[in-house]
């Protein structure tokens, strides 16, 4: 069930009103029973994947708890990781490395027999298998106590705001909540009311005015010019951010207004200053994810300078997997984790302070943080941090291009048009200056809340409340493509 459809409009005020009216463990029934209903609106047979998953992390749960012996605890633990991985690898890589076999045999002279796997992904399998991961991993490092309930775990595993496209919520944060029963603060339903429609109006106002231009330039590469195509790059680096923390932020909504915090997801990562910041501006609960579960278990960077540039490019590389099952996703992760090698090897010269990319907050509801400055940096001047944002943003888009692209042909095809700054047709023209006034009011409400908070603006104004709720809607409404177009990141 899709955020932005009539079936959505229907379920939500539904689910909404059961859930106020019950109590205790029959309220945590029903959000379940919603959660599977949302889930399996898409096709329910994705229902027993994650029945699967759940059984299987909510029995080793138990068995960790009440084992003590070393080896029987790493025999579990690997039971539930090698399940989670074995549906996310079958189900989102079988055909990939199928095909990939098959082009390296021909590679080298032979000739196997063509053979693919018509597999269909189930929605939000990358999200929910970590997530489950998450809980088993933690309690075989005793850093939580064991779920009980399995109604609460599955809870845990379903809760439907988040199940399809995160953010990736790890058992110590939400488990606790499920417990004691949602807890409402005054501000909660401003809040949530304030990121349902800024992620809505970040999805149908942003991203999706932005889509027919991207789409059109990367079908179309060979027949544009330089300046389009460097538009159409461009655009994509806003439509994927706006789509992506878009549901973010409606699934963040969503949740405060039920009484449950969820973490935030997106902290303006493109003005993050260098290439670790925006890591933990951009999808901080997969960021975090791949620190705490690989890149930490790798051994970090505690093991000297040569081991800790391998961990950061073995997790990168990972991720870039993660996102999808094609080398072009491998590609974006290893530019990515070069930009993270080389920034290490340039540090001296960079001396950024990355406290300014601390995470914990949002433009809606989120406390007021640094500049994009950043705090102790002040010194290197607007035109330094101007220069450190342009390096950044400049290289995230050329990444950017590699992930969007649906191969290395089309990718190259883009770059070497825009390196060639070549004449060509200029398509879509109304669509490109709608976009183009959508991106510059978007960057410009993202730098001033580097200085003014929104959120607490909101709380505190009822006057303030009105107005940014009527321009959000005015914005939906006069901007908005309703054309129940996907979340992109569904297909991850």
């Amino acid at each position: 069930m899709l955020f932005n459809s009539l079936a959505f409009l229907v379920f939500l005020p539904t689910f909404l009103l059961g859930f106020a009216l019950l109590r205790g463990r029959t309220r945590t029934a029903w959000t379940l029973a919603g959660s599977y209903v949302f889930y399996g609106w898409w096709d329910a047979r994705f229902l027993a994947l994650i029945l699967l998953s759940t059984l299987v992390d909510y029995t080793v749960g138990r068995k960790l708890g009440a084992e003590e012996d070393p080896t029987l605890r790493r025999r579990w633990v690997t039971l539930s990781v090698v399940t989670n991985l074995g549906i996310l690898g079958f189900f989102k890589y079988a055909g990939f490395f199928s095909e990939s076999f098959v082009a390296l045999a021909r590679s080298v002279g032979f000739e196997p027999g063509a053979f693919t796997l018509d597999i269909v992904l189930p929605v939000g399998v990358s999200f929910y298998t970590f997530q489950t991961m998450s809980y088993t991993l933690d309690l075989y490092r005793e850093r939580i106590e064991v779920e009980r309930s399995l109604l609460r775990f599955a809870t845990f595993v379903a809760f439907f705001p988040q199940l399809v496209a995160g953010p990736i919520v790890r058992a110590s944060h939400l488990l606790p909540q499920l417990r004691r029963g949602p807890r409402w603060r005054s501000e909660d339903l401003t809040i949530g009311v304030g990121l349902i429609l800024l992620g809505f109006a970040k999805k149908v106002a942003v991203a999706d005015s932005l889509a027919p231009v991207v789409d059109r330039v990367f079908a179309e590469p060979g027949v544009l010019g330089g300046p389009m195509l460097l538009v159409g790059v461009v655009f994509y680096a806003f439509q994927i951010y706006c789509d992506f923390s878009g549901y973010s932020d409606i699934a963040i909504g969503l949740g405060r207004i039920m009484g449950f915090h969820l973490p935030w997801n997106f902290d303006r990562p493109y003005f993050a200053r260098s290439f670790s910041e925006f890591w933990t501006r951009w999808h901080i609960t997969l960021s975090k994810w791949l620190r705490d579960y690989l890149y930490i278990p790798l051994g970090g960077s505690r093991s000297g300078r040569a081991r800790t540039l391998r961990n950061l490019m073995i997790t990168m590389l990972l991720g870039g997997l993660w996102h999808g099952a094609a080398w072009t996703f491998v590609f974006w992760g290893a530019l990515h984790g070069g930009y993270l090698v080389l920034q290490r090897g340039v540090a001296r010269w960079w001396e950024l302070g990355t406290t300014a990319g601390r995470i914990g907050g949002s433009t809606v509801g989120g406390p007021a943080r640094t500049g994009p400055e950043g705090s102790g940096n002040a010194r290197n001047g607007f035109l330094r941090a101007a220069m450190e944002m342009g390096v950044v943003f400049s290289l995230t888009c050329f990444a950017w291009v590699f992930f969007r692209a649906p191969d290395f042909a089309t990718a190259w095809q883009v770059l070497a048009g825009i390196g060639s700054w070549a004449p060509g047709s200029v398509i879509l023209r109304a669509e490109v200056a709608k976009g183009a006034l959508l991106v510059a009011g978007l960057v410009g409400l993202e730098a001033m809340s580097f200085r003014i908070s929104f959120g607490r603006l909101m709380i505190r104004s009822l006057a303030t409340r009105v107005a940014a709720y009527a321009a959000l809607l005015w914005l939906i409404a006069v901007a908005g493509t309703f054309d129940g177009g996907q979340f992109i990141y569904f297909q991850f």
